[in-house]
């Protein structure tokens, strides 16, 4: 993957919001000089621009494919039984990589439409706002279910559209996050179904031998991990998420 796909959109927001702020002229800190020395003293309207900026890493990871792939990791992590291992650490950096993998083709985009048409003063914060949403917008839309969209529209009262490109981004969100985390649950679901029925064996074996007090996730879970190996459960796992996705099509 090229640097250049890496480009996190956090960075282009954080660039678009601080271009907004500097072209409306708020000052950023207020110098004033007394009988006590110099005071300094930042205004509301940075405080809520430094407000919205650390909101800003949770906004992107709901707009991403980060949600479905995290999820999955988790509950494959309680299927398996092993606890804590592999920590949290590891499951959300292969979660983030992953993600910057699938959205390869939108941050490409971006870079290419957005970043360098605007640093180089073809476009305003306007124009160039509005181009960073349709990719980001197109990605969401062929993950999120029309029923969900239909479902948000309804709740928010929202007249008919002509078609989903017209959906407001507020309401494509929250559906978006909706039939992301259906789709990891329906995933983590499938995958649970093999490592469940080790443990009915296991403990069917067990209790025929009259080993009551033993506890069957001790000993099915050395089992569990030995089939994970031998399919290659990490690539057929990867393999299924990214392909989930449709990224690359």
């Amino acid at each position: 993957m090229s640097s250049r796909a890496t480009i996190p959109v956090a960075l282009m927001l954080w660039l678009l919001l601080g271009e907004a702020v500097h072209a409306q002229g708020l000052p950023a800190v207020t110098v004033s000089t007394g009988a006590s020395g110099t005071q300094y003293s930042l205004t509301l309207q940075l405080l809520g621009l430094m407000t919205v900026l650390t909101l800003l890493p949770s906004i992107v990871l709901t707009m991403t494919s980060f949600v479905r792939i995290i999820v999955v990791m988790s509950i494959l992590r309680q299927a398996l039984g092993t606890g804590q291992t592999p920590p949290n650490q590891v499951l959300v950096g292969l979660s983030l990589f992953l993600t910057l993998f699938i959205m390869s083709p939108v941050l490409t985009t971006l870079y290419e439409n957005v970043l360098t048409p605007y640093f180089t003063g073809q476009l305003n914060f306007d124009q160039a706002l509005k181009l960073a949403e349709e990719p980001i917008r197109a990605f969401m839309l062929r993950q999120t279910r029309e029923d969900d969209i239909a479902m948000f529209m309804r709740i928010a009262n929202n007249p008919p559209v002509d078609g989903p490109e017209s959906v407001p981004f507020l309401t494509l969100m929250p559906a978006f996050i909706t039939s992301e985390l259906r789709s990891a649950f329906t995933i983590g679901f499938l995958l649970y179904i093999p490592f469940v029925v080790i443990d009915l064996v296991v403990a069917s074996v067990l209790m025929s031998m009259g080993m009551m007090m033993l506890s069957p996730m001790m000993i099915s879970m050395p089992f569990k991990l030995m089939l994970f190996v031998l399919v290659d459960g990490w690539s057929l796992l990867m393999g299924s998420l990214t392909g989930s996705f449709n990224a690359f099509q």
